[in-house]
């Protein structure tokens, strides 16, 4: 027998066995985020991003219920469906964005480090800033501040949380502390394997420091 042949044989046959295999639990996870990137940056249409937001939230429920005991899915289904909601808007939007809200708890009651960025914290931190206040919404700048500033606190270089803090401190009319806030997030460093999700996100950054910088002239 010559052995060379057989055993890339045996190799070839172990490679396509393995690319046959589901993802592992990190594999779907990058998974979400890399669908979520695409739904958010790259479908205009409204009802399309919200068809679509929907069906990775259920994705990512489905991956929640296969992991109880990890944080992980539930953040990236508690975002997709705060971004349906921003697609949808209304009652129906507002309805979404408590069910993250409560998903983001639960996701934090398991691991508030989850996916090591401080996701938990900066994804709750823009719902309370965002949605209206009371009597309809459960908006609260108080809360909002206290969960972006742990964000901050988790991740000060990255992108998102400044980027949530100067959106935050923008429309709280402090348009000097959100350019602080937008210069950082436009210096974040790159995300390996999110360019993206960073693309989408600093020209988001950008438009904002825009309109900040805008603030202040006035």
């Amino acid at each position: 027998m010559k052995l060379a042949p057989y055993l890339l044989a045996l190799s070839l046959t172990a490679s396509a066995a393995a690319a046959a295999e589901p993802a592992g639990f990190e594999g779907r996870v990058d998974g979400l985020a890399h669908s979520w990137a695409h739904v958010n940056y790259e479908v205009r249409d409204s009802a399309a991003r919200a068809a679509e937001a929907d069906r990775l939230a259920g994705q990512a429920e489905a991956l929640a219920r296969q992991y109880p005991n990890r944080a992980e899915p539930l953040v990236w289904e508690a975002i997709a469906q705060a971004t349906e909601a921003g697609a949808k808007g209304g009652l129906g939007g507002l309805a979404l964005a408590k069910s993250a809200r409560d998903l983001l708890q639960k996701a934090e009651r398991i691991n508030p480090a989850a996916l090591g960025d401080g996701s938990v914290y900066t994804t709750l931190g823009s719902l309370y800033a965002q949605v209206p206040g009371f009597p309809i919404g459960f908006g609260d700048p108080a809360k909002a501040r206290t969960y972006l500033a742990k964000a901050l606190a988790a991740n000060p270089t990255g992108i998102d949380p400044n980027y949530f803090q100067g959106d935050f401190l923008l429309r709280q009319g402090d348009a000097a502390g959100a350019v602080k806030a937008l210069d950082r997030a436009l210096a974040a460093p790159p995300r390996p394997g999110r360019e993206l999700a960073d693309r989408g996100r600093r020209a988001e950054a950008s438009a904002l420091l825009a309109k900040a910088r805008q603030k202040l002239k006035s």
